[in-house]
C-alpha cells in the first residue's frame, strides 16, 4: 500500500540502502515467525494461482512478507492488479 501511495506522490524509485533495510526486515521477521523460505514460497505460488482466477497480475511485482508485534504476527500481501476477470454470474 504504501509502495502505491509512493509511486502516486511522486517517489517511484527506492534507494538501495532502503531496499537493502526492507529486505532485511522481512528476513527478521521471517526468522521470529520461524518460517522458511520454501514455505514463503509455496505460499506465494499458491496465492498467485488462486487471485490469477479472478484478476490479471503482475506477479513479478508482488511482496509478500510477515509482519508481526509482541502479540501477533500478520501476512502481508502487496499484489499489482493490471486487470479484473469480469464474468457473469450464473
Amino acid at each position: 500500500m504504501l509502495d502505491i501511495l509512493m509511486k502516486i506522490f511522486g517517489r517511484s524509485e527506492k534507494k538501495s540502502a532502503q531496499t537493502a533495510k526492507e529486505r532485511l526486515q522481512v528476513v527478521l521477521i521471517h526468522d521470529r515467525a520461524s518460517v522458511a523460505p520454501e514455505f514463503m514460497d509455496q505460499m506465494k505460488d499458491e496465492l498467485i494461482a488462486v487471485a490469477s482466477k479472478y484478476m490479471d497480475l503482475n506477479k513479478n511485482g508482488m511482496e509478500i512478507s510477515l509482519a508481526n508485534d509482541s502479540e501477533s504476527v500478520a501476512l502481508v500481501v502487496n499484489i499489482p492488479v493490471n486487470s479484473l476477470h469480469h464474468s457473469k454470474k450464473k
